[in-house]
C-alpha cells in the first residue's frame, strides 16, 4: 500500500533495514520503526494541534504497545497515551507511561475499575449503566469524583464489526439523568468511532455521519446543562485533519497512524506526516513457481499488496505482487508472485496493528545520518525482546 511512498518518503529507512538484516541483528517478521521519524511526525502533529486548539492524546496499538516510544513522545508534549483496551493500559503503566483515557475501544472489566479510578485517569468512556454504577462506586471509596465520556449512536451511523457499542441517541435524556444519580462520576464528554474515514475513489478524508451524531449529543447535553469539556472525535487524526476537526468543535484527538505516516491518504506520499516504519521479512521456499517468504505479521485490513526484493541482497530491489492470503488460515507464509533466490530480505509496507499480529518491533535511530543504531527490540505486545536475535 505504502511502497511508492516509502520509496519516496524514506529510502534510508530501507537501507538501515537491510544493512542491520545483513549483519543479522533482525529476523524476518519485523516490523522496523524509523525513531527519528516518528519523533518529527510528533512534533509536526502538536505544533499543528496547538494552532487548531486541540490537545492529543497518544495512540500506542499500532505500534505494538510500545512503552519506549511512547515515553519519548510523552517527553515532546503529548498530554498521555490512550489505551484502547485493559491490557494495553496495563503494559504502559507498568512501563510508567500515564494512562490519560481508557474505555474506548473496550470497557474495563469489573476487577480493574478499582485500578484505574486509584490512577486518577483523566477520563474514562462509558458504554452501559452498569459500567457507569461500577466506576461511581469505585470512585467513591476512593474519595473521588471519575470523570467519565459517554458514546452514543444513531441509525445509520458507521460501527465496524467487533466494535458495537454506546447508548441510543434517543435515550440520552434517560442516560444523563440515571448517571446524574450517581454520585462517584460526572459526565465530561463525548465520543464516537469512525468519525473520519478515508475514500480511496476521490482521494479524500470525509467526516462520517458518526460526527454528527457526536455533535446533536453534545449539543442536547449542554442544553441539558452538562458541562462537556472533552469532544473526541477519533480515526484519521492527522495534521491536515485537524483544521476540520477545530471547525466541528472537537477538543481531543489521538493520533495513532499518524506518526509512522501510515495514513491511508499517504499512500500517495504527499502528506505531512512521512512514512517511519515497513515490514520485513525473507524468503523462506519455493512452490508450484513462487516464493513463500516467512509471516506472522499480515494484517487483513492493511491493504497489503507488493514486496521489494532484493535477490542474494542486490542494491537493487525487484518489485513483485503479494499473492492472495487466505485469511481464514494462520499466516505461517507470505506468497509472492515469481521465484526469488531463499534467503532474500524481503519488504513491504502497509497498515497494520502490531499489537495483533505476532511480529517483532525494532526501534532504530541514526538513520537520516546514516548511522543506525539498533535502540531497543520489542515483541507485538510491548515486552522487551532481552538479547535479542542472539539470546
Amino acid at each position: 500500500m505504502f511502497i511508492e511512498a516509502l520509496r519516496a518518503q524514506n529510502p534510508g529507512l530501507m537501507q538501515a533495514t537491510r544493512e542491520l538484516w545483513q549483519q543479522g541483528a533482525l529476523l524476518p517478521d519485523t516490523w522496523v520503526i524509523d525513531v527519528d521519524q516518528v519523533m518529527e511526525n510528533g512534533r509536526r502533529l502538536l505544533e499543528e494541534a496547538d494552532r487548531c486548539g486541540l490537545k492529543l492524546y497518544l495512540m500506542t496499538k499500532q505500534l505494538g504497545r510500545n512503552a519506549w516510544l511512547a515515553k519519548k513522545l510523552i517527553e515532546l508534549g503529548f498530554q498521555g497515551a490512550v489505551a484502547v483496551d485493559f491490557k494495553e493500559a496495563r503494559t504502559l503503566r507498568r512501563a510508567g507511561i500515564p494512562v490519560s483515557h481508557v474505555g474506548h475501544l473496550v470497557q474495563i472489566p469489573k476487577s480493574r475499575i478499582e485500578d484505574e479510578v486509584n490512577f486518577a485517569v483523566d477520563i474514562i468512556t462509558v458504554f452501559s449503566l452498569e459500567k457507569a454504577r461500577e466506576i461511581s462506586a469505585a470512585a467513591e471509596r476512593a474519595g473521588r469524583v471519575q470523570p467519565i465520556m459517554l458514546k452514543f449512536y444513531a441509525d445509520n451511523d458507521t460501527l465496524y464489526p467487533g466494535q458495537e457499542a454506546g447508548f441510543p441517541l434517543e435515550m440520552l435524556d434517560k442516560v444523563v439523568k440515571a448517571i446524574r444519580a450517581l454520585p462517584g462520576v460526572k459526565i465530561s464528554g463525548l465520543t464516537h468511532f469512525p468519525c473520519l474515514l478515508w475514500h480511496d475513489d476521490i482521494r479524500l478524508t470525509l467526516p462520517t455521519q458518526n460526527i454528527h451524531t457526536l455533535l446533536k449529543a453534545s449539543d442536547h447535553l449542554r442544553a441539558l446543562g452538562v458541562e462537556v469539556s472533552q469532544i473526541n472525535a477519533p480515526s484519521a487524526s492527522s495534521c491536515r485533519m485537524f483544521p476540520l476537526l477545530a471547525e466541528f468543535g472537537v477538543t481531543h484527538a489521538e493520533p495513532g497512524h499518524a506518526l509512522t505516516g501510515t495514513l491511508p491518504s499517504n499512500q500517495y506520499g504527499n502528506e505531512p506526516e512521512r512514512i517511519a516504519m515497513l515490514y520485513l521479512t525473507e524468503v523462506s521456499h519455493h512452490f508450484q513457481g513462487n516464493s513463500y517468504c516467512y509471516g506472522g505479521g499480515y494484517y487483513r485490513r492493511g491493504h497489503a499488496e507488493n514486496a521489494l526484493v532484493y535477490p542474494k541482497n542486490q542494491d537493487v530491489a525487484r518489485a513483485t505482487r503479494l499473492l492472495p492470503v487466505d485469511e481464514s488460515s494462520i499466516d505461517y507464509h507470505l506468497p509472492l508472485a515469481g521465484e526469488f533466490p531463499v534467503g532474500s530480505p524481503v519488504l513491504m509496507c502497509y497498515r497494520t496493528q502490531i499489537f495483533v499480529t505476532r511480529s517483532d518491533v525494532a526501534l532504530v535511530s541514526g538513520i537520516k545520518t546514516g548511522k543506525p543504531v539498533l535502540e531497543a527490540l520489542y515483541d507485538s505486545l510491548g515486552n522487551p525482546i532481552s538479547g535479542g536475535l542472539h539470546e
